[in-house]
């Protein structure tokens, strides 16, 4: 069985929009990133060029976001998870949350990226009190301010954008 923790669901369309951004940071990201480094080398002393400085910056955050754009598709479930009114990652929920209604995705924030939608990890102390849990139960968790909040799960079904 996969640990629910480890999985991360993706919808075909935020998996194909992430695997072109990989292609294209791994080919013209670094090419383009490469040829920044060496025209400011051309320019002189290294230690006060602050546009050698600012392209390997540049440089440090595209292979950041390669690597986790690698591994997160190589351990992502690509489609939907079943809509079975159970949390888990993937689900759109509808919940009554402190008294005030939410809707939020619970999972991994690219898949909802390109929406305005409220997501929340499943490692998060809400994502932890809800996953594995069902439409209609209500559930306490503490939150980091150490408040105790109450959650009523409304509606569970799987995200669609």
């Amino acid at each position: 069985m996969v640990d629910a923790v480890a999985e991360t669901w993706l919808t075909q369309e935020a998996f194909d929009r992430l695997t072109a951004e990989l292609e294209q940071l791994s080919g013209e990201g670094r090419t383009e990133i490469a040829r920044k480094i060496e025209l400011a080398r051309e320019e002189g002393d290294l230690k006060e060029n602050g546009g050698y400085h600012a392209a390997k910056e540049e440089q440090g955050k595209i292979e950041a976001r390669i690597r986790q754009l690698t591994a997160l598709l190589r351990t992502a479930q690509v489609g939907n998870p079943p809509d079975d009114g159970i949390v888990e990652p993937g689900m759109l929920v509808v919940a009554k949350i402190a008294g005030e209604k939410s809707r939020f995705l619970v999972g991994n924030r690219e898949m909802a990226a390109d929406s305005d939608l409220d997501v929340y990890s499943e490692r998060s102390p809400l994502g932890v009190a809800i996953m594995g849990r069902k439409q209609g139960e209500t559930v306490n968790y503490t939150a980091p301010n150490g408040r105790s909040i109450e959650v009523e799960l409304l509606e569970v079904s799987t995200y669609r954008p």
